[in-house]
């Protein structure tokens, strides 16, 4: 009996959706729809008769196919296609029965199967990415003034605010869009190119017949073979990667942020949301470790595909047989990873007094570039950094604020442009708004806002 691996990661957080593209019924309802179309495009074409391409779509219907003997014949041959063929034309009867799959090959039908099936994981992680964006931008929105210290190698750098911090997140997401749709079109392409990828078994009709498959199907043409050009389906999976790692990065932000030391933000609770089961207090960010865990899965597995793509001649010998695994997996951990972030997104628990308090860590000292650039116009700005740089050792050294240890450091003028002090962090998030403003812009403007104004910009 054939056991399927459990997989606990995508059992637990992964997308249901996604799951059924790739199921074993949706797969061979692929390839169905494929001869299916196949038999009504050479109609079209002049290649078989009408009348036996409406009895062949007749047949390629799930009913037809066995699908335990389909697996066990396909182990034999190698491919699962012509057992496939065989139950399609076992329910036909003579005369149609010998038009199934005419001037095909295998891999010509898994193919343009795999591009249906490429374009509606797609169309999915569209979806998904819309959602996750949407909840950003509601935190960028909601945060824009909720100012939060900016961390630079882990340490407090200056001050900045929590939306801009997330809006810098959602320029990615907005790349992430348009990167989604640019793949799309890439993969949705039709694959009819016979065995060696000449198309001589269907003769001068192949390139009218190739043109109303896609017709049919819903994807583009092209007159070049890619049975061994495997680059769209290595982006795809790249793709799947980026999208994945996106996710985590937010993910990550949220645990570092989250830290009992620092307390800024926290997942949605939940009766024993996040619990262990020795330690009663905890509510682990568990949500986020998942999309970390599927973030570095993905990556990983994505390296596969370039060892597909180095299939020789016209025909791979075992580097084809990479992506049935890789593809699937990958689809499936970049959706569950933005499904999750999503969840986590939107529901985010977020704490503008510990970001306030955060700020006072350190008595002051995130707001020693403040200091220093305020001194410049007067002292110079190596002389100003200086004169901060011995404050804020002394104010480490001791326990001190920043502003009293200036204070004593300083010669006589040295602090006249100063003004009042402390000088707050409210007052130094610079452009913090107008990044807020300008990433929801962007995102707002839809797909394909960014495509058109680089069209507009290269044609002025």
């Amino acid at each position: 009996m054939n056991r399927q691996t459990f997989k606990l990661l995508p059992e637990l957080f992964g997308d249901g959706v996604m799951a059924e593209i790739f199921s074993a019924e949706r797969t061979v309802l692929a390839w169905l729809r494929t001869e299916e179309a196949l038999a009504w495009a050479q109609a079209e074409a002049g290649v078989i008769e009408p009348g036996d391409a409406e009895a062949i779509a007749a047949a390629c219907v799930p009913a037809n196919i066995d699908l335990p003997r389909l697996w066990a014949e396909a182990a034999n041959v190698g491919y699962p296609i012509l057992p496939l063929v065989r139950m399609i034309s076992a329910a036909l009867p003579e005369g149609p029965n010998g038009r199934v799959h005419y001037g095909a090959t295998t891999q010509d039908i898994m193919d343009t199967g795999l591009a249906l099936q490429l374009g509606e994981a797609l169309d999915r992680l569209s979806e998904l990415l819309g959602a996750f964006g949407d909840a950003v931008a509601g935190l960028v929105a909601g945060h824009a003034g909720t100012v939060v210290a900016a961390r630079t190698h882990a340490q407090q750098a200056v001050p900045t605010t929590f939306g801009a911090k997330l809006a810098v997140l959602l320029a990615e997401v907005t790349r992430q869009r348009e990167r989604v749709g640019a793949t799309a079109r890439q993969v949705r392409v039709v694959s009819l190119f016979g065995a060696g990828g000449t198309s001589a078994a269907m003769g001068e009709r192949s390139s009218a017949v190739r043109a109303a498959l896609a017709r049919e199907l819903g994807l583009r043409t092209t007159e070049v073979p890619w049975h061994v050009a495997r680059d769209g389906v290595a982006e795809f999976g790249v793709t799947c990667a980026s999208l994945a790692a996106t996710a985590a990065r937010f993910a990550r932000e949220v645990v570092d942020l989250s830290r009992t030391e620092v307390g800024e933000v926290r997942e949605a609770g939940g009766h024993h949301r996040g619990a262990s089961s020795t330690m009663p207090q905890k509510a682990n960010p568990i949500g986020c470790e998942a999309v970390i865990g599927m973030s570095g899965t993905a990556g990983a597995l994505s390296s596969a595909l370039f060892r597909a793509m180095e299939a020789g001649h016209e025909r791979a010998a075992g580097e084809w047989q990479v992506e049935w695994y890789a593809v699937p997996l990958l689809a499936e951990l970049a959706a569950g990873a933005l499904a999750t972030a999503a969840d986590v997104a939107a529901g985010l628990r977020v704490y503008p007094e510990a970001m306030r308090a955060n700020l006072d860590a350190e008595g002051g000292l995130i707001m020693a570039e403040a200091y220093m650039m305020r001194l410049a116009p007067a002292l110079g700005r190596e002389r100003a950094h200086d004169l901060v740089y011995k404050a804020a050792h002394e104010a480490r050294e001791h326990g001190r604020a920043l502003a009293d240890a200036l204070l004593e450091v300083a010669g006589p003028g040295d602090l006249e442009s100063l003004g009042a002090l402390p000088i707050p962090p409210e007052s130094y998030v610079g452009d913090a708004e107008a990044v807020c403003a300008a990433a929801l812009a962007a995102w707002r403007a839809g797909p394909g806002a960014g495509r058109e104004e680089a069209v507009l910009e290269e044609s002025a």
